[in-house]
């Protein structure tokens, strides 16, 4: 598999993960923020080939400062773990064509980025 698939899983992944928890990425971005990749790491354990059934398990970690890390692993249904990867994101607002980096995020996106945490949500 083309190493490269594997940031666009992450990232569909967490555009997913927020969207059950009630926070569409497009709600984030109509309100004027974006959630950027600051940093990307990713340790392959296993070589998967196209054709591979994998569950992608994504959830955010708690805030470290202005960074907000998720960690995602690449789990095959044997159970083992192909990948695993963090990615640290900070959240920025655009207003007035500036770039500000967000330490406090509002309301909806601390619910929806806490309730995460927590747990899968239904």
């Amino acid at each position: 598999m083309w190493h490269g698939a594997y940031v666009a899983w992450l990232e569909e992944a967490r555009v997913e993960a927020l969207a059950a928890a009630g926070m569409p990425y497009s709600q984030v971005s109509e309100q004027g923020f974006e959630m950027p990749v600051i940093r990307l790491q990713i340790q392959y354990r296993k070589a998967l080939s196209h054709g591979d059934q994998v569950v992608l398990e994504s959830h955010p970690l708690p805030r470290r400062g202005a960074r907000w890390p998720w960690i995602s692993r690449f789990c095959l249904p044997d159970g083992s773990c192909a990948a695993e990867a963090e990615v640290e994101l900070a959240l920025v607002r655009f207003a007035n064509g500036k770039r500000s980096l967000v330490r406090d995020a509002p309301a909806p996106i601390a619910e929806a980025l806490g309730a995460l945490q927590r747990g899968p949500v239904q």
